[in-house]
C-alpha cells in the first residue's frame, strides 16, 4: 500500500472537519510531521475537568482514565502551565520541567512514568476564551526523545494545526472521536463490561461506602433513595456526595457521569 501523503492527510483532515473522525485524521497528520508513539487529545474549558476526546496509548491505558484524568492531571505540568499563562504553541516538558525527579515527586508519575512515557510534546491551541484543545504526543521506547528538529518542524507546522482544530472545534462541541466507539456488542457482553466499569470506578480514591454510593448514583438512585436502600439517612448520603464529588474533583451529577463515561470506555 503506498503511503500517503502529507497533502493527502492534510486533505482527509480538512474534509473530516465537524464530524466525528476529525480527531483521529487529525493525529495521523500530525504523526506525518513527527514521529510519536502515541497521543492523547483533551478538551479543556476554563479550570474544569479535561474533556476525554481521543487517545492512541497501548500500554497501561486503563491509567490515563483512573488516574489522570480523574484526579492526577492537576499536576500535570503542561495543564498548570496553561492555567498560569494560557501559552498557545508547541511546548516541551524538557522546557518546563527540568528533570523527571520533580515529576515523579508528585501524582502524575502513575501516568506519566508508568504509562512508559519517556520523552513529550504538547500542543496547546485556543479555540475561544477558556476553551482549549490539548495534544499531547508521547515517545515510549526507551531512550527516544523528542528532537529540537522534531520541535521545530511542529512549530513551523503549528499555524496550520491550529487553524483545523479552530475550524472543527468552534463549530463543534467537545465530543468523543469516532473510532473509539467500539462496534455493537452482544447485551450480555455490554452489561458485563457496565458491571466491571461500576466496579472499578474510583477504587483508589474512595472508601467501601463511597463506592456503594457513587454505584447508586451512576444507576440513577437520588439521595433518598440511596439512603433506604442503604439504610442510613439522607443526610449522611448526602454528605457522602460532597466528599465523593470532592475526591474525583467533580462539580455536578453531569461532570460525574462524564468521568464514568470517561472510565467505561477502557473496559
Amino acid at each position: 500500500m503506498i503511503e500517503k501523503t502529507f497533502n493527502q492527510l492534510l486533505a482527509a483532515s480538512i474534509s473530516a472537519i465537524n464530524s466525528v473522525t476529525f480527531t483521529p485524521k487529525l493525529v495521523a497528520f500530525i504523526n506525518h510531521i513527527v514521529n510519536f508513539d502515541c497521543a492523547v487529545v483533551t478538551g479543556l474549558r476554563g479550570n474544569k475537568h479535561p474533556i476525554y476526546l481521543y487517545d492512541s496509548i497501548k500500554e497501561s491505558r486503563e491509567l490515563l482514565f483512573e488516574r489522570y484524568l480523574t484526579a492526577s492531571f492537576r499536576d500535570d505540568p503542561f495543564y498548570q502551565m496553561i492555567l498560569r499563562n494560557k501559552k498557545q504553541g508547541v511546548h516541551s516538558l524538557k522546557d518546563i520541567i527540568n528533570n523527571k525527579a520533580k515529576i515523579s515527586s508528585t501524582d502524575y508519575s502513575l501516568f506519566y512514568l508508568q504509562t512508559g512515557w519517556q520523552d513529550e510534546l504538547c500542543l496547546v491551541i485556543e479555540i475561544e476564551p477558556d476553551r482549549w484543545v490539548i495534544i499531547y504526543l508521547g515517545k515510549t521506547k526507551k531512550d527516544h526523545v523528542f528532537t529540537r528538529e522534531d520541535i521545530n518542524t511542529l512549530k513551523s507546522h503549528f499555524c496550520l494545526i491550529q487553524s483545523l482544530c479552530q475550524q472543527h472545534w468552534l463549530q463543534a462541541e467537545f465530543l468523543l472521536a469516532e473510532s473509539l466507539l467500539q462496534p455493537a456488542l452482544h447485551t450480555e457482553k455490554k452489561r458485563e463490561l457496565i458491571k466491571r466499569a461500576l466496579f472499578t470506578f474510583g477504587q483508589h480514591l474512595l472508601t467501601k461506602r463511597e463506592k456503594q454510593i457513587v454505584t447508586l448514583i451512576i444507576q440513577g438512585l437520588d439521595s433518598q433513595e440511596i439512603a433506604t436502600q442503604l439504610g442510613v439517612s439522607e443526610g449522611t448520603v448526602k454528605n457522602h456526595r460532597k466528599r465523593i464529588y470532592a475526591k474525583l474533583h467533580v462539580a455536578s451529577l453531569s461532570e460525574l457521569f462524564q468521568l464514568f463515561l470517561n472510565h467505561l470506555i477502557t473496559q
